[in-house]
């Protein structure tokens, strides 16, 4: 195909395309440039700040499971008053509550999870207005559920801000709505087993969804890979850093010495031409 008509195929939707197909390979974060551009682009959107216009972008940077990226996304922010800027909607709750039933227990970065947490407390603070904006099924709320932790007790903040939307939910029970009704019941019952010390989260959120994840593999930035590495890596003791950086320095010592001995000592050309002189 001749150089010409391959550049009549460009148009604005085939670039916008590619564009596009760069772009999810920046947020999978799979190599450390990725990474470094992810982190880049994190930075950027935050200075930026969240809109109305832009919000669905920090919902999808919030999905990359990264922690670098978030903390360059959220920067000096709180968490939780993340996304306060945007009056919640269905299609952010939506895309919430997938992210909870896409996570595992424990797999997730606790600013990430911090985030959407402050979003579902703002919309069920009042319960059937929240669920006006997005009605849960049994499905989200034991996505929520199983998040808590219950060997951290209530005093965990992140348990606080979970048992506390639980309750709200479970203060639908007095409506005359059998759906709302039943999501109340089984917030209440979490609620309940989680305080309750002769029982387990297991007899009210399915098993499966309770599998702990602990160790989340994360590609780090390339300035940050040996400050990641070094708890794992064998670490120089500080006496021994001190002399290694004192032998260079002894080095150049001597070598000035040196110059400085060959600068005072004259020439032997220096000497004859004072012999003659004389």
């Amino acid at each position: 195909m001749a150089t010409d008509d391959y550049e009549e195929k460009w148009d604005e939707s085939r670039i916008a395309e590619i564009e596009k197909g760069l772009l999810q390979g920046i947020f999978g974060c799979r190599t450390t440039e990725a990474v470094e551009a992810a982190v880049s682009y994190g930075k950027f959107i935050s200075t930026v700040g969240i809109t109305p216009e832009n919000y669905p972008i920090f919902l999808k940077i919030l999905e990359i499971e990264n922690h670098w990226v978030i903390d360059a996304l959220i920067g000096d922010r709180d968490p939780f008053l993340m996304l306060s800027p945007v009056q919640p909607n269905k299609y952010i709750v939506d895309r919430i509550f997938a992210m909870l039933t896409k996570w595992h227990k424990g797999g997730i970065y606790s600013k990430n999870l911090s985030v959407i947490l402050g979003v579902l407390q703002s919309v069920y603070s009042s319960p059937k207005g929240g669920y006006r904006i997005y009605p849960p099924n049994i499905a989200d709320v034991n996505a929520l559920g199983k998040h808590l932790d219950k060997e951290k007790g209530q005093d965990d903040p992140l348990n606080r801000v979970i048992l506390d939307i639980l309750e709200k939910l479970s203060e639908l029970e007095d409506s005359e709505d059998a759906e709302m009704e039943e999501i109340a019941i089984h917030a209440s019952a979490i609620r309940n087993a989680f305080f309750d010390d002769r029982r387990e989260m297991k007899e009210v959120v399915p098993p499966v969804l309770l599998v702990s994840v602990t160790d989340r593999v994360e590609v780090p930035p390339r300035r940050l890979k040996s400050v990641a590495a070094e708890p794992r890596g064998k670490q120089v003791p500080p006496e021994k850093e001190k002399k290694a950086e004192a032998k260079p320095a002894k080095k150049e010592s001597k070598e000035e010495e040196k110059l400085e001995e060959q600068m005072e000592k004259p020439s032997s050309q220096e000497e004859k031409e004072e012999e003659e002189e004389s």
